[in-house]
C-alpha cells in the first residue's frame, strides 16, 4: 500500500546516520516525505514519484573521491525547490559548477556558529539574536560556489555554510538542520515547505480515512489474522484494520507466561470488551515454561521463544477458514532498516518481529498498515481511533517478554517475584508524574542472592535492578535522572512489599555501550 494522494516530498538518502531526523522534522509539519537511497533515484523514479520538493541528505563519502555518490544531474531541470544538507550541499555545488575541497582547517564536528550575510527567504526566524548555533559534521567544505547562488551565512570552518539560489529555489547547508543541537533548525524546514507551497495535508485524520480504504480494497472479502502483543503498534494495527472490515479480523494474542502483572487480562478486555474484536487468547505459558526450564543462555532463551511463537502462532491461525493476510505492525523505520544502503532495496523486515517469517511459512499475504508511520505518528493516528492513553502512551516491552529481563535461569518464582517489583516501579513513577518523561522503565531480578537483616532475622534473597532510560528511537539512550529521594522511596516499596528481594541498585549506563534492556 503506497502514499498517493498527498502532496509529496523526496529525501535522496546518501548515507547519513541522521536521514530519519529529516523525516521526521518534515513529518512533525504535516508533509508527506520518503527516504530513497541514491542509487535507486533515477530520473524515472522521480518522475514517478512526483515529488513537489527534494531534500539531499547528508553522508560519510567525500565528493572529492572519484565515483562517490550524485544525485541524477537532470534532477537540476526538474523545476521543484531543493535543499542540499551537509554532503548534500557539497554534492550539489560540485553538479552544478561549483568546488569542494579537502585538507587541513576544512573540518568542522560539533557545536558551531553562523554569522549571516544577506537575507534569503529559507532564512526567515533565522539571526533574530545575532549568530546562530547549528551543528555540524564535516571533513570536506565548499571553496567555490555554483554560478548562480549566494552566500547567505557563514561559520569559522565553513565560508560558504549557507548558500542559494533563490531564482531556482536551491539552497544548501553546511550543518544538520534536523538535529536538536541546531535549535532553530525546524524553523528551517518550515520556510523550505513554505516556499515549496506544501499545505500540511498529511494528518492521521486523512491516513486514517485514506488506509481504511486501501485495507479494504486489498482484502476484500478475505480474512485476515492478525499477531496482537499488546503494545501500541499491533494495537493500532489491528484496531484500524477492524475498523476497515470487521468481523473478517481475527486476533491471535500468545500468552508466554513472560508478560507483566495483570498484562494478558488487560489486553483481553481491551479487545474483546472494548473493540469487539475476534481475539484467540492463546495461553501457552506451561508450554514456553517448560522449554526454558534451565537455559541461561540469553540467545538461546530468545531463540527457543521466537520458535514457539511461531508454532503456537500458527497452530491457531490454522483452525481459522479462510485467511489469506496476515497483518504486522510494521513502522517506516523498519522498511528503511530492510533497504541495504550499499546493495540497494532488500525483501527482508527486521527480525525482531514477532511474527518473522510466517508469511512465507503459511503462504499468507501481508497487511501493513502503519509502514508508512513513525512511531510519533502511530501514537497520533490511536488518539484519531480513540484508543485509551494508557495504551497509547506505554512504554517499549520486548517479544520475549520478562526473559531478557531475568539474567540466568528463569523460574515462575523468580517471575512472580519479577512482576510484582516491577508493578511497584511503574506504579512509582506514575505517582512521581514522571511516567511520560521516560522511554522505557523496568526492574530486573538478578541471578545472585545477597544477605540482608529485616527485623532480628537474617534473609538471603534476590537483588534487582531498577532501570530507566530516555531516548527518541531506542538506538542510543541515557539512564533518567532520577533523584535520590526517588530511588531511596522506591527501593524501600519494593524490599518491604516484595517477598523475594533484599536489595535495589540503579542501572546509570547509557546506550552504547551497554543495551537498554539486560539480555
Amino acid at each position: 500500500m503506497t502514499q498517493t494522494s498527498h502532496d509529496r516530498l523526496l529525501i535522496i538518502d546518501f548515507g547519513s546516520q541522521v536521514t530519519q531526523l529529516i523525516a521526521r522534522r518534515l513529518r512533525e509539519l504535516n508533509v508527506y516525505c520518503e527516504i530513497h537511497p541514491y542509487q535507486n533515484v533515477t530520473m524515472d523514479f522521480v518522475r514517478d514519484f512526483a515529488p513537489k520538493a527534494v531534500i539531499f541528505s547528508g553522508g560519510p563519502d567525500s565528493v572529492t573521491r572519484e565515483g562517490s555518490p550524485r544525485a541524477p544531474q537532470e534532477i537540476f531541470d526538474y523545476g521543484v525547490p531543493i535543499l542540499g544538507i551537509c554532503y548534500g550541499q557539497q554534492t550539489m555545488m560540485t553538479q552544478l559548477g561549483g568546488k569542494v575541497e579537502s585538507g587541513h582547517g576544512t573540518s568542522e564536528f560539533g557545536r558551531a556558529f553562523v554569522t549571516p550575510q544577506n537575507k534569503v527567504d529559507i532564512l526567515d526566524g533565522w539571526f533574530t539574536d545575532g549568530d546562530e548555533q547549528v551543528w555540524m559534521s564535516h571533513g570536506d567544505h565548499v571553496s567555490e560556489i555554483a554560478p548562480g547562488f549566494e552566500v547567505y551565512g557563514t561559520s569559522p570552518n565553513a565560508p560558504f555554510a549557507i548558500t542559494a539560489d533563490p531564482s531556482r529555489h536551491f539552497y544548501a547547508v553546511q550543518f544538520h538542520p534536523e538535529v536538536h543541537h541546531t535549535p532553530n533548525g525546524a524553523k528551517l524546514y518550515e520556510n523550505f515547505v513554505r516556499i515549496a507551497g506544501f499545505t500540511g495535508d498529511w494528518t492521521m485524520g486523512a491516513y486514517r480515512e485514506q488506509m481504511i480504504e486501501a485495507i479494504r480494497t486489498q482484502v476484500g472479502d478475505k480474512q485476515v489474522i492478525c499477531g496482537l502483543s499488546g503494545g501500541v503498534d499491533s494495537s493500532v494495527a489491528a484496531i484500524l484494520i477492524h475498523e476497515a472490515i470487521g468481523d473478517q479480523l481475527t486476533c491471535v494474542f500468545v500468552d508466554h507466561g513472560l508478560l507483566r502483572k495483570n498484562e494478558a487480562e488487560e489486553v483481553v478486555a481491551m479487545f474483546r470488551d472494548n473493540y469487539n474484536i475476534q481475539l484467540i487468547h492463546a495461553d501457552e505459558s506451561d508450554l514456553f515454561l517448560g522449554e526454558l526450564d534451565g537455559q541461561s543462555d540469553p540467545e538461546t532463551k530468545r531463540k527457543i521463544i521466537g520458535k514457539l511463537f511461531i508454532d503456537v502462532f500458527q497452530k491457531h491461525a490454522d483452525s481459522i477458514d479462510g485467511a489469506e493476510f496476515l497483518a504486522q505492525g510494521t513502522l517506516y523505520p523498519d522498511v528503511i532498516e530492510s533497504v541495504s544502503f550499499s546493495g540497494g532495496p532488500s525483501v527482508t523486515i527486521k527480525s525482531h518481529h514477532n511474527v518473522g517469517g510466517l508469511p512465507e511459512k503459511m503462504g499468507l499475504k501481508l497487511v501493513e498498515p502503519l509502514r508508512e508511520l513513525f512511531k510519533d505518528e502511530v501514537r497520533g493516528l490511536g488518539r484519531e481511533l480513540g484508543l485509551p492513553q494508557s495504551f497509547i502512551g506505554r512504554h517499549p516491552f520486548p517479544g520475549p517478554g520478562l526473559a531478557i529481563r531475568c539474567p540466568g535461569e528463569i523460574t515462575i518464582e523468580k517471575l512472580d517475584i519479577l512482576r510484582e517489583a516491577d508493578a511497584i516501579f511503574i506504579d512509582q513513577i506514575r505517582k512521581h508524574d514522571l511516567y511520560d518523561d521516560i522511554w522505557q522503565a523496568f526492574v530486573a531480578i538478578l541471578p545472585v542472592r545477597t544477605v540482608g537483616v529485616m527485623g532480628d532475622s537474617r534473609t538471603y534473597d534476590y537483588a534487582c535492578a531498577l532501570r530507566a532510560v530516555t531516548s527518541v528511537d531506542g538506538m542510543t539512550a541515557d539512564y533518567y535522572p532520577f533523584s535520590h529521594e526517588f530511588l531511596g522511596e522506591t527501593a524501600t516499596r519494593i524490599i518491604n512489599e516484595v517477598k523475594g528481594i533484599n536489595r535495589c541498585t540503579y542501572d546509570i549506563t547509557s546506550k552504547p555501550p551497554g543495551t537498554i534492556e539486560w539480555e
